[in-house]
């Protein structure tokens, strides 16, 4: 296949590739039927971005999307974006940015090769099997020949997987490493099990915790496919807004956003909600992977005590143990999620750098912020709240 000739294209719209077009090359897997591994690089959810004006114009993420054709079909597409800032990305380069601009360059715009405002290791490189090297290589050459011929600084790849940072490197694009914390299901039969797990005295701590959140005063249901009605997305648009406003200055997801996730996706949902009254007053949305339980979005209009606790992290522990998925990922950062089972892992991405001066700085940054990742995550690892020894007493 190394004599195969391609085409590389670009679309200012995902509209103008169809989704059986980008599927085959971005979850293959769901021709048994089953969920897509990521859904957040299918057509509908990206697409839910853009007809939502959650990117696009005016909000420092301008589609390019890439597509990678050969033999008469699409075998690569890829979610590219023009960035005019580095909001939205969880992979944090604003000192990169500061320290090119202070020294008379220009850091934006530049690429980002990314799912926006969605911090979930999944392939950014997406190929239809079979066409995994050509395809990807294909895309690194797209992407890099946009960034050059527009004079851009530098073009960014966020939260790939293991397998294509190595390759990324091969390619010659900089490693980066960064951390999360997800919790890792050990075909535990309910919470309990899992709980026995844990040393005597963070066992009695979440036991603690669930049993505060659920007195809050009223009652905590999880709804999924048509149990979630539109007007739940009311409700939960003030979640969002108040936690958009309190964590990045103003939410980056329009309210469109949800009606076009409840119009396409909601069969791919998990909403938590804390009622009192039969009116919601904290919520916490997540999205169902084929192996994975993605927490997204949590909000309150009112505080009571491990609550946010209990909607993000132990409810999603028990929706996974039941439904036998492998993993909760609960977002970027929380060292606090530590102590509730979820362990630290690795995360990666890649970066070209346009300016030989400036990527030969980055990427002596880049070896010494490795060593102190790997160092972090060896020290959280040893302090997390699994039992170190096979017996314990004192439950």
């Amino acid at each position: 296949m190394t004599d195969t000739q391609i085409e590389i294209h670009t679309h200012q719209s995902l509209a103008s590739i169809t989704a059986q077009d980008w599927d085959a090359c971005a979850c293959p897997e769901v021709s048994d039927g089953a969920r897509p591994i990521d859904p957040f690089t299918t057509h509908r959810f990206l697409l839910a971005l853009e007809r939502s004006a959650s990117v696009g114009q005016g909000t420092g993420w301008q589609p390019h999307y890439l597509s990678v054709h050969a033999e008469g079909q699409i075998i690569a597409v890829a979610p590219l974006f023009g960035k005019t800032h580095s909001q939205g990305e969880y992979v944090f380069d604003h000192s990169w940015a500061d320290a090119f601009q202070r020294a008379g360059g220009q850091y934006y715009p530049k690429l980002q090769l990314a799912v926006p405002f969605t911090p979930v290791t999944g392939r950014r490189f997406l190929t239809r099997p079979g066409y995994e090297t050509i395809g990807r290589a294909g895309l690194v050459q797209g992407m890099v020949q946009i960034a050059a011929e527009n004079s851009l600084s530098s073009a960014h790849v966020t939260f790939c997987t293991k397998d294509e940072a190595q390759a990324g490197a091969q390619m010659g694009l900089l490693h980066r490493i960064g951390q999360q914390f997800h919790w890792e299901n050990h075909g535990y039969r309910d919470f309990d099990s899992f709980l026995e797990n844990l040393s005597s005295r963070k066992r009695k701590q979440i036991r603690r915790e669930r049993k505060q959140a659920q007195n809050f005063g009223g009652e905590i249901v999880t709804l999924t496919g048509e149990d979630i009605q539109p007007h739940h997305w009311d409700i939960f648009w003030q979640f969002y807004q108040d936690t958009g406003a309190r964590k990045w200055g103003r939410p980056y997801l329009t309210r469109d956003f949800f009606d076009e996730l409840h119009n396409t996706m909601r069969n791919d949902l998990l909403l938590v909600l804390a009622l009192r009254d039969n009116h919601p007053v904290a919520g916490a949305l997540n999205v169902i992977g084929r192996e994975t339980l993605f927490g997204r979005y949590w909000g309150a209009l009112e505080h009571h005590p491990c609550l946010h606790f209990e909607l993000c992290y132990y409810q999603a522990i028990d929706f996974a143990i039941e439904h036998k998925l492998h993993r909760v990922e609960a977002g970027a950062q929380g060292e606090h999620k530590l102590a509730r089972g979820y362990l630290p892992v690795t995360t990666h991405s890649l970066h070209w750098i346009a300016e030989p001066g400036f990527r030969d700085a980055v990427e002596q940054f880049l070896t010494a912020e490795k060593e102190t990742v790997e160092g972090e995550i060896d020290i959280l690892t040893s302090y997390g709240p699994f039992r170190k020894t096979t017996v314990e007493e004192g439950d």
